[in-house]
């Protein structure tokens, strides 16, 4: 088989509420450089990068001191798009990718879809979002979910996320996630060799 075909990609974005930066390497070893500005999001996707082998760097400035929520919606879009220009035309990847990883009672399993059809599902089993014992650094569970939905949006992916049990500490709640997610997208986006075109049936992945 061939050299597989460099899937890098560099993002900028800037609007009146935030500027950030990604610089991703698909075909890495799990290095990443990441300053998002919230604290508890650096190590999500720390811990994303590594179990994924992706090599990340995010540099974000956003309004923090209004709200976390503009820059935390914002990196979810820009690591869309900068997957998805990565990936290319989506020539030979597997497409599909699923694990369950656990952490201490919680379990979180994750299947996805390269499909070019963004959508999320995020099931938990607690009460709708009350957000008074799930939230670490003013980090609320529903910030997560909105992460996750504009990550799904912009790469294009059909995304399922189940977490179950939850606990109490948002940590352990989300870090199971983002491990899982990771790996996930690894298993999705690797080259099956047997593979000579696009994993579709209609010939294109949008």
């Amino acid at each position: 088989m061939g050299k597989i075909k460099s899937r890098k990609a560099e993002i900028r974005r800037k609007t009146k509420e935030t500027y950030i930066i990604i610089k991703l390497n698909i075909d890495g070893t799990g290095k990443s450089k990441i300053n998002t500005g919230i604290g508890i999001l650096d190590h999500m996707l720390e811990l994303f990068a590594f179990h994924g082998l992706f090599d990340l760097e995010i540099a974000a400035k956003g309004d923090l001191k209004v709200d976390i929520h503009h820059t935390n919606e914002d990196i979810g879009i820009v690591l869309g798009d900068a997957f998805k220009k990565a990936l290319g035309d989506k020539k030979g990847i597997r497409r599909f990718g699923s694990i369950s990883v656990p952490m201490e009672e919680v379990v979180a399993t994750v299947a996805l879809d390269i499909s070019g059809r963004g959508f999320l599902k995020f099931k938990t089993d607690i009460p709708k979002f009350t957000g008074k014992s799930m939230a670490q650094e003013e980090y609320k569970l529903e910030y997560a979910e909105h992460f996750f939905e504009s990550l799904a949006k912009h790469l294009g992916i059909n995304l399922n996320i189940n977490v179950s049990p939850y606990s109490p500490d948002i940590h352990t709640t989300l870090e199971p996630v983002f491990k899982a997610l990771g790996i996930a997208l690894a298993q999705a986006t690797q080259i099956d060799p047997r593979r000579k075109g696009i994993p579709s049936t209609k010939g294109i992945i949008d």
